[in-house]
């Protein structure tokens, strides 16, 4: 084995990149205290090719340089709106047709492995503060929670880690079902 090249990894410019298709999932971040847990999510959303990256509350919104130093470019790439609360960005969602899902440890969540989506359905996923999670208000007006399983004491993920993993698996079974 050995490892590809830059050129061999067929990497878009950024215009081939804000002119492929999307996937129809929204990463929706709220009150997030790190700016370099926004700056890997946008990096996760630009592998993915995620619709759009919605952050609200008191998150950092770019240009910012903590941001940009995780991102490596991904917030010049990726398509994102920063709305007041998450509110404000659920009822956005609601009119354009999502259906929106927070990442949450609450009574009847949906464990990430059983999660079913039809490949055309539109989803978006909230991912919470790094110590208080997705707001109650906010799980109040969600279609459902999705847990990620976990097994280990913490019962805990930093928020750039669940991201990857959900957000993966929402793409994985997309392309599976294609």
């Amino acid at each position: 084995m050995r490892k590809l090249s830059m050129d061999e990894l067929n990497r878009k410019s950024v215009d081939e990149f804000k002119q492929s298709d999307k996937l129809s999932i929204i990463a929706v971040l709220e009150n997030i205290r790190s700016a370099y847990n926004i700056g890997s999510v946008f990096r996760t959303a630009d592998a993915f090719l995620l619709e759009a990256i919605y952050i609200t509350g008191y998150s950092a919104i770019p240009p910012h340089k903590e941001i940009k130093k995780t991102a490596l470019g991904a917030e010049e790439t990726v398509s994102w709106k920063h709305f007041e609360n998450a509110g404000s960005a659920i009822t956005e969602l609601r009119e354009q047709g999502y259906k929106v899902y927070a990442v949450e440890q609450v009574q009847d969540s949906i464990s990430l492995e059983k999660f079913a989506s039809n490949s055309t359905d539109k989803i978006a996923v909230i991912f919470g503060n790094e110590v208080s999670g997705v707001e109650q208000t906010t799980i109040a007006e969600c279609d459902g929670c999705i847990e990620i399983p976990q097994l280990g004491m913490k019962h805990s993920l930093n928020i750039a880690t669940a991201a990857g993993v959900v957000l993966w698996e929402l793409v994985r079974a997309r392309i599976l079902n294609n």
